[in-house]
């Protein structure tokens, strides 16, 4: 009996891990001007006030939800940033959603959806 109290512990201890540890932080910038209707990495045309993001390596169509001051959902659909220390690049309209525009670089939570 305690046998199985015990495992039913141990995997309820570990489902909140797993949740837990689905929500981090990383350095965002944000990026549009310039590349609004060129192509990005997947193919697709880029619309800079469209809810998108660029990564290095997480897949294309892989979908985070992104908080600063609000929280918006984002698709990956392009590879970037290419500025060291950064890891996730918003397109113009996700960034002014959640309020990022105005420091133009900084850190937002994430977790995967």
């Amino acid at each position: 009996m305690l046998f199985k109290i015990l495992g039913v512990s141990s995997a309820l201890l570990l489902a909140c891990s797993s949740t837990a540890a689905a929500t981090s932080s990383m350095l965002t910038s944000w990026y549009g001007p310039g590349f609004h209707g060129r192509l990005t990495a997947n193919g697709e045309v880029f619309n800079e006030m469209g809810y998108t993001a660029a990564h290095k390596s997480l897949p294309f169509g892989t979908t985070l939800e992104v908080c600063y001051r609000s929280c918006v959902r984002v698709r990956i659909n392009d590879r970037g940033p290419f500025i060291s220390g950064r890891e996730l690049d918003l397109s113009r309209g996700a960034a002014e959603a959640i309020g990022l525009t105005e420091v133009g670089v900084d850190y937002v939570t994430y977790s995967y959806k």
